[in-house]
């Protein structure tokens, strides 16, 4: 692992590093048994990770995105499943505090993350939808004050270990499949039938089984917001910049071990240019690559934020979209190119040059969500979006 961010006692940083530490420890039994990485998420609550978005003034530290995404790819150097956690978490939690601060029991949730630092799943997918999160076959029912909930959920991340869990329906029976809204259900609110077991290329650990949610809590849980703006407001961006956070980590502690192993090739042969230096050049360019896409989708999200018609505009959406296709095929290429260098020791499992983890944590990249997808939905915006093409963003 390759932490160059300077670090104080007290910072986020240094409480991620700590962390970090911890989910190397355990990343290869984690992926080996398809566990989820409990030491590494008790380090992040022990640490207070969990509630750093929160603002000040419900419990959290005002964190932003940007920050976020430095800890999720401090975290992706260690263990990608455990980073993919904590991703998953803040980009739920993003809806909470971009849409649930004027709501009294959204707020109050809140303070009870910082307070308890509860853990927060995700369940957007459905049975019969795929990975379309903008539709929604099942409904909320909203009787006396009360909502009830039934989904199939084919999966929920790491829904068995989840103190609450954001899950996205249409807003009534009535509604339209694109007419939605997130419901925030708490643990002692909802019962989880396994219907799907996680068995996986990558990402093994962050064990988002498929499930038979049924919920029933009081109706203030629904979030105020329409889930369309939700989505185009908060969820969208979080999720392609702070997932691009994790492969971007990925992608460095593969070029770290793929330096690591010309290095130590050129000690045996001083003198000579060492196999894979030249590739591993190249390595370092798609890294930059990599890393200038996401701080560029960074500055622009944070630059946004104020702006509700900015954020909800095909640019943005393009933009976002262009994010998370970059970064997420690009890092397949730099590990790739890592194993290249490493040869047989990479590819073998045990070695201090292993990437077989990398290579298959990597894989996932361009299926959360898929990338077919997301390019469809840019080239329809695109038939009535004029590319930004200018520097100055």
């Amino acid at each position: 692992m390759n932490f160059p961010v300077k670090i104080t006692e007290d910072s986020f940083a240094a409480r991620a590093a700590r962390v970090a530490a911890i989910a190397a420890k355990f990343a290869d039994a984690v992926d080996f048994e398809g566990r989820f990485p409990q030491e590494a998420v008790d380090a992040m609550k022990a640490e207070r990770l969990l509630s750093i978005q929160i603002p000040r003034s419900l419990g959290g530290e005002s964190a932003t995105t940007t920050e976020i995404a430095e800890l999720c790819s401090m975290l992706g150097q260690a263990c990608a499943a455990s980073a993919m956690v904590f991703a998953m978490h803040h980009i739920k939690l993003s809806s909470l505090v971009e849409h649930g601060v004027d709501s009294a029991w959204h707020a109050d949730f809140m303070r009870r993350i910082a307070a308890d630092q509860l853990l927060i799943g995700s369940a957007t997918t459905e049975g019969g939808i795929g990975g379309n999160l903008r539709n929604s076959i099942c409904a909320v029912h909203v009787e006396g004050g009360v909502c009830r909930l039934e989904k199939d959920a084919t999966v929920i991340s790491y829904g068995a270990h989840a103190d609450a869990i954001l899950i996205t329906s249409r807003a009534h029976a009535d509604a339209a499949p694109s007419d939605q809204v997130l419901t925030a259900f708490l643990k002692d609110q909802y019962t989880l039938e396994k219907t799907h077991a996680w068995n996986t290329l990558g990402m093994r650990g962050t064990c988002s089984d498929g499930f038979l949610f049924k919920g029933e809590a009081p109706a203030s849980q629904i979030l105020p917001k329409p889930f369309a703006e939700i989505a185009a407001q908060s969820m969208l961006a979080s999720s392609h910049l702070l997932w691009s956070g994790v492969w971007y980590g990925i992608a460095i502690d593969a070029f770290s071990r793929a330096q690591a192993f010309v290095r130590a090739a050129a000690r045996k042969s001083p003198g000579a240019p060492p196999p894979g230096a030249l590739r591993l050049a190249e390595v370092s360019n798609l890294l930059q690559m990599v890393k200038s896409n996401v701080v560029a989708g960074l500055k622009a999200y944070e630059d946004a934020k104020a702006d509700p018609d900015k954020l909800s505009s095909m640019a943005f959406a393009v933009a976002m979209n262009n994010v998370k296709i970059a970064s997420s095929e690009t890092i397949l290429e730099i590990v790739n190119h890592a194993m290249l260098i490493c040869g047989i020791m990479g590819y073998k499992n045990g070695t201090p040059f292993s990437l077989g983890r990398h290579l298959r944590d990597a894989h996932s990249a361009q299926l959360m969500i898929s990338n077919d997808r997301i390019l469809g939905n840019t080239s329809s915006m695109l038939l009535v979006h004029k590319q930004d093409t200018s520097l100055l963003g």
